[in-house]
């Protein structure tokens, strides 16, 4: 009984390298699919989801959509976005340390409140200092795409990104926008 056992083994064993044979033959006469990267580029990138971006507004590229919510770093599981702000005329509303404390008016914004009124918050004008993303930490979930209210987010379409820096993959997202704006300028 142990011999028909084993013979049965075998038997299960070539048909399985039978098998992988068949598909290794056929798949070795298909064209190749895989691009060797320095003689020839991938064409279509239309599905590539890069790194985030900022996207500009349609009357001025270089000024982002963000209203600076911080709603992408809140929902960030990584860690990985940060934004840069203050208030516009900030610097007349500041007093002395001593005599004034500081309120949170919105995610990372802080004033300094010194007895006044302040005013409604659709009423206050924020400016952005900077964007920034440690790619480094990204993990391209894509959640900050999607919560963002305004549109303002995007996936790059850049992917050929290679360095032996990790500081070369921390980008202040609102220069490469001004720059991205600034080429387009200058190519028309």
């Amino acid at each position: 009984m142990k011999m028909f056992t084993e013979i049965g083994k075998a038997a299960g064993g070539i048909w399985s390298l039978l098998v992988g044979l068949k598909i290794t033959g056929r798949e070795f006469f298909k064209p190749q699919l895989t691009i060797h990267y320095p003689r020839r580029e991938v064409d279509n990138l239309r599905t590539y989801r890069g790194h985030i971006d900022l996207v500009g507004q349609d009357e001025d590229p270089a000024i982002p959509r963000c209203i600076m919510c911080g709603k992408c770093a809140e929902v960030c599981p990584s860690g990985c976005i940060r934004l840069e702000l203050h208030l516009q005329g900030e610097e007349a509303l500041s007093s002395s340390p001593e005599d004034c404390r500081m309120i949170l008016i919105g995610y990372g914004v802080e004033i300094p409140f010194v007895g006044r009124k302040l005013p409604p918050a659709e009423k206050i004008e924020r400016e952005l200092d900077a964007f920034r993303l440690n790619y480094n930490l990204c993990s391209l979930c894509g959640l900050c795409v999607q919560i963002c209210p305004v549109g303002s987010l995007a996936f790059s379409r850049d992917a050929y990104l290679a360095s032996r820096s990790q500081k070369d993959f921390e980008f202040d997202l609102l220069v490469r926008l001004r720059g991205k704006s600034a080429l387009v300028k200058a190519v028309r």
